[in-house]
This record gives C-alpha cells, structure tokens and sequence, in this order.
C-alpha cells in the first residue's frame, strides 16, 4: 500500500493524516510529544466570525471529523464576547483523548514520544526520514506540520517569550524544521516594530483559582468581561499580538474570560502582581504558560515556501499545512490547510493532478491570499485569519462569509466539490 508520513501532530497533523487515510493511503502520524493537538490543548475557540464559514465549507468538502468533534466537546455555543460573533468554545481538557481515539479508530498508525530529526533527499524527493532512536521510515509522500514555534532556546532569544509550556520542552527535545533539513530556507514572521516571531493573543488562568462570582459567570456564559481600572489599561499590548483579530479596544480596556475549561484571559500576558490586585483575582494561577506573568509564544520562525496545492517549492513530495504552511492564526485555519496537504499528499504519489481549492470559497481564497500576500514587502508582518482582521474583511468585501447553510451548499456544489475528501484514490 502506497504510504503517507505526517510530521507533527496538531490539529493540522492530524487533519492531514485524516485526509490521506480517507483517500485510502496507509498513514504514520509521528509525534515528538505523548499527546496530539499541541496548542490545540490550550486554544478552544472555533467558529466565531468567518471561521463558522471555513469550517462550513470544510465539512461540505468532505472534511467533517475534526469539526464534529470540537462541536461535540464545546462547553458553549454560540455565544459572543467584543468582536466576534457565534463563537464556540471546545474543552481543552477532553478534546486530546477524543481525537487520539479518532484517529487510532480509523486505522491511523500513532508513534509519540519520537522526533524527526533529519531527511534524505535525492533528486528533490525525501527517499526517507530519520527518526531520533536512528530508525529510517520510508515513504510516497510526507506532510510536514511541525508548528513555528520552539525550541525552548527561543525563550529569552526573541525577548520576553517563551516556547508555551503545553509544547513541554525540552523533556521531549526542541522542533526540527524538517524543511530546512530538505534544505529549504525557512521564511520567517516579524513583529511590527521588525524583531521577529509574535506572541499568542491569550493566555490560559486555573479557574479554581479565581473567584466564585468568575467562575460562575464563566461556567453559564461561557464569557465574563470584568472593565480595568484606568491605570492599569495598557493598549500597546495589542500591537504585540498575533491574533490581531483580537486587537481591539476592548481587550485593553477590559479583561475579557472565556472558558475553555481553564480560564481563557485574551492578552499576550499580565504581570500577576498586577492581575491579583483585581477583585475576584487575588489568587489567581497561570495555566499555560508558567511564564505568562511576562511573555508567552514565539512563533511564525518556520515557514515553507509552498504553492496553492501546500507542496513545498523546490521538493517534489512534500507537502505542508497550519502554521509550517503560512502566517496563518487558528485552529480552524489549521485543520482546513492539513485536509487539503493530506488529500494531496495522495494524490501526489499516484500522479493525478493536485487539487487547488477555488478562491470562490474562503479556504481557496485564504491559502491563495496569504501566500501572495507574505512574499511581499512587508508581508513578513501581516496574519490571516478567518476570524478578524484582514483577511476577515477580505472575507466581506468579496461576499463570502455567511452563516447560511443553503449558500454554503451551493457555493461548493458550484465548483464541483462536494466530499471531495471522501473519494477513496488509491
């Protein structure tokens, strides 16, 4: 049987994997962790904004599995908090489990606690990779989704950051670029100011840590917005930020909770000092990462040259996805590229013609987008998300997001691709 290697296990990783088990490949997934889903263990928000569409259209592709899931293990739907509207929050608490037992359902091969750390290559094509116990796994095809961010060395590197705790290096060694080891030359993200890398917009508090009033606000609403005093409203956090779709006003002026299991505090980081001064605060503990008192992630310090199909320029097998594939922001983002990697990373080695989703439909549009978009000058500096920012208002002017199932439905049943990602190729 014709054989597909997934690098990395997030919620990209394990959409790739999905994917090419579907079109009927035999998939190894290998992760340097015990766990899957990588920041997807700490994030939680799915569907607000356009990220409702993507998702939509996903599903009608033929992607369903991971959206199920995160659907099924969501605390709350539908709700809004400043910004964003119809969002869903998953527990990152249970989400892992179900998606580890997903996969091993499906026949996916899982090996944990194992890293690539090298390939050969020949001819432009991985012949195999190295693993860290000097084991060689040959393939047709790889899928490369090892993330952006890490290895713990980046803490101090790039300023206050840190490499998120929920990644837990260095007791299971740093990322490898696998790219890089293609030879490939890894492009990397700026900051506004020009340092490179960018934080995560949020940070994770214990709930049992903060007040029963919090918690019981969290626990009913799934959101609790508790104003700031003056002097402790600090609005250059928000040009430090990734997720610029959460750079508003809003979340500067007040301290904004959504519960996700833990406490889900949407800044880069809060000085605890400070954040224990707040009523309904005064014991409050940090869940991820320890060191949110004074920086969080750096990320966006690996990513592939790739073309509209998520192929890496300059090899011929290989294939990537979620934040290896673009400067993009979310879980949603990071499934929807993995299924397109994985169902080409099939069709790559039978020798069909690769698919290349449509800029008709929002996951077209955004993998088009943003990649024109981050070999321009200045482009190193701008995030895509389905969520907010420019992408999302790219998402309106061309009248693309909608809530509406009927339109959805016909926009992918227009370009001919309804489960395009159930045809079994092999």
């Amino acid at each position: 049987m014709r054989k597909v290697v997934v690098i990395g296990g997030g919620w990209a990783g394990c959409a790739a994997a999905i994917s090419a088990k579907k079109a009927g490949a035999e998939v190894i997934l290998i992760e340097r962790t015990d766990m899957l889903l990588g920041l997807g263990n700490v994030g939680g928000i799915m569907r607000n904004n356009g990220r409702y569409t993507a998702a939509e259209e996903n599903i009608l592709l033929g992607g369903r599995e991971l959206f199920e899931l995160t659907d099924e293990y969501s605390r709350h739907k539908n709700i809004d908090f400043p910004g964003h509207n119809h969002a869903s929050l998953y527990d990152v608490t249970l989400i892992e489990s179900a998606v580890t037992n997903k996969l091993i359902d499906m026949g996916i091969n899982i090996i944990f606690r194992t890293r690539v750390i090298d390939a050969y290559v020949e001819n432009k094509t991985i012949k195999y990779i190295k693993l860290d116990n000097d084991t060689n796994i040959t393939a047709d095809s790889f899928v490369e989704t090892t993330g952006s961010t890490g290895p713990m060395g980046n803490c101090l590197k790039y300023g206050n950051g840190c490499s998120m705790c929920v990644l837990r290096c260095p007791s299971f060694g740093g990322r490898v670029s696998i790219t890089k080891k293609c030879g490939i030359e890894d492009i990397i993200g700026k900051r506004k100011d020009g340092t490179y890398g960018a934080f995560s917009g949020s940070i994770k508090l214990n709930k049992e840590s903060l007040s029963d009033e919090i918690r019981e606000e969290l626990n009913k609403n799934g959101v609790c917005i508790i104003p700031l005093p003056k002097e402790e409203i600090n609005e250059e956090k928000l040009d430090i930020k990734v997720c610029q779709q959460y750079a508003l006003d809003a979340f500067a002026k007040n301290i904004v909770l959504l519960d996700t299991g833990h406490a889900k505090l949407m800044a880069p980081f809060y000085p605890l000092d400070k954040l224990r001064r707040i009523k309904g605060f005064e014991n409050a503990k940090f869940e991820d990462p320890y060191s949110a008192g004074i920086g969080n992630s750096i990320r966006y310090l690996s990513i592939a040259p790739r073309d509209n199909n998520l192929k890496v320029i300059g090899l011929n097998n290989l294939f990537v996805a979620g934040e290896k594939s673009g400067l993009y922001v979310g879980h949603t983002e990071a499934i929807c590229t993995g299924y397109l990697a994985g169902h080409n990373s099939v069709r790559n080695m039978i020798g069909i013609p690769l698919l290349q989703l449509p800029i008709n439909t929002v996951i077209g549009d955004i993998v088009s987008y943003a990649n024109e978009m981050m070999h321009k000058e200045g482009g190193d500096k701008l995030r895509f998300t389905f969520a907010g920012s420019i992408f999302f208002e790219r998402m309106k002017e061309r009248n693309l997001y909608t809530t509406n199932p009927d339109v959805l439905y016909e926009r992918i049943k227009k370009v001919g691709l309804l489960n395009i990602y159930e045809e079994r190729l092999i």
